[in-house]
């Protein structure tokens, strides 16, 4: 890389040799993208009381994830790290099913943040709350986005705004709509 290319023409050079096949460019995006990740894994954790994984399994876990996708383009950092965060919910809920199937007692619950949803002393089942974006998204399909992306994420408005080429001000509706859904639902359940 030469001194004039800059960090942002680096990783949307990387992002687009993965996209066509290049295994090594996903290593080199995690290389330059691991404390962001890393940052993503750990507010995940945070909000899973009884996880049996730890931020730097959970970011291997999101790697080889994405290792494993195929025909996938995207555009630039925010929008790698959207996918890494989704991934990486992924592998969290597949976790926690297999708490669930193997205690038969309803699995371990979830705290979310009170500055993404809710209060931060009330716990939520993980399962029952990936299930209901899942629902959310049949009516809302860019509001359960947007809610995952901030709960699961930690991105910010402006992270989600930049990653799905959409304004702020959309953001900001679409997220209290969702927000606000999913929050009823829960205090239903």
């Amino acid at each position: 890389m030469s001194e004039s290319t800059s960090p942002t023409l680096a990783l949307e050079a990387l992002l687009d040799r993965w996209s066509r096949g290049d295994r090594d460019a996903l290593d080199q995006l995690l290389t330059h993208l691991y404390r962001d990740i890393h940052a993503i894994a750990v507010r995940q954790l945070n909000s899973e009381r009884h996880s049996s994984l730890r931020p730097t399994a959970l970011v291997h876990e999101a790697y080889l994830r994405l290792a494993a996708l195929r025909e996938i383009r995207l555009n630039d950092r925010t929008h790698f790290l959207s996918m890494a965060a989704r991934v990486a919910r992924q592998a969290l809920i597949d976790e926690a099913r297999m708490r669930r199937a193997n205690k038969r007692d309803g699995g371990d619950p979830v705290t979310l943040s009170d500055a993404n949803l809710g209060d931060s002393n009330q716990a939520y089942d993980a399962i029952d709350v990936d299930e209901l974006l899942s629902e959310l998204e049949q009516y809302d399909a860019l509001a359960a986005e947007i809610v995952a992306l901030r709960v699961f994420g930690g991105l910010s408005i402006e992270e989600v705004s930049a990653c799905k080429e959409i304004s702020v001000a959309t953001v900001n509706r679409r997220w209290a709509t969702g927000k606000a859904w999913l929050t009823r639902e829960l205090m239903r359940e």
